[in-house]
């Protein structure tokens, strides 16, 4: 199941089955996609997590009915893609308290979050070819997350990696110890909610296009991305308290 909990600007979403190291079932899938989807307005930053230490996310739930009429169940299974859009297409920033191992689908869902906290004691890692199965659906992020060599190696091997190693090939952006997770977590929450939700979603939006784009449409993009940001009211106001050399009021417009 999904826990969800909105503690003023902030929105928590928890899978929460961790005997089973918190798999994605389709029921967590959709509630995911539904919570990302109809987020609130005063939520100013999602946090992404799983309960327990254990696992953060271990990926697809192989147990419940996976290899059942393949066919007739494909749209279900390509709930994950809509939830990989979903979180790509929000405004709010989504944040990864990865507080265990995220393997498989949860390697996934862990690179499709903006930024990526993870606990020294998390691996990482796409396992599914040493039970005959192969990574299709997270393939579209690893291959924007990671380099080449690396992502291939991940997906033929099936090893697992630390969170060290995952630090240094960029699938996390921060490694912590275990009991300061939730500390660094609000940190960076904290630092968050205090700018402009306005320019945060512009700039999420933007980078995002980019990525896919050639470098000629790239920059014509981002041209045309500057001049919107040009107009908000929170740049003005933020240019104008770093003249005035005071903490900015952002209103979000």
């Amino acid at each position: 199941m999904l826990v969800t909990e909105q503690a003023g600007p902030v929105l928590k979403l928890t899978i929460d089955d961790p005997e089973r190291r918190n798999p994605l079932t389709n029921e967590v899938v959709a509630a995911m996609v539904e919570a990302v989807r109809t987020v609130a307005e005063d939520v100013r930053v999602i946090v992404l997590t799983g309960a327990g230490t254990k696992a953060f996310c271990a990926g697809g739930d192989l147990a419940r009915g996976f290899f059942d009429n393949p066919i007739e169940t494909h749209s279900e299974r390509a709930g994950l893609a809509r939830l990989f859009r979903t979180m790509r297409d929000c405004p709010k920033p989504v944040v990864a308290r990865v507080n265990g191992h995220a393997l498989a689908g949860g390697f996934g869902l862990m690179l499709a979050c903006d930024i990526a906290i993870a606990a020294d004691h998390a691996r990482f890692g796409m396992p599914e070819i040493n039970v005959g199965l192969w990574p299709m659906m997270i393939s579209a992020l690893v291959q924007r997350a990671l380099p080449e060599k690396v992502a291939i190696d991940l997906m033929m091997t099936g090893r697992q990696i630390t969170a060290t190693e995952a630090l240094a090939i960029g699938a996390v952006s921060h490694v912590t110890p275990g009991d300061e997770l939730d500390n660094r977590v609000t940190e960076l929450v904290d630092s968050l909610v205090a700018k402009s939700p306005a320019i945060l979603a512009i700039g999420k939006q933007s980078f995002y296009a980019a990525s896919d784009l050639g470098f000629d449409a790239a920059l014509e993009l981002l041209a045309t991305g500057l001049t919107v940001v040009a107009m908000t009211e929170d740049a003005r106001e933020g240019t104008t308290a770093f003249i005035e050399k005071r903490p900015p009021n952002f209103v979000g417009r």
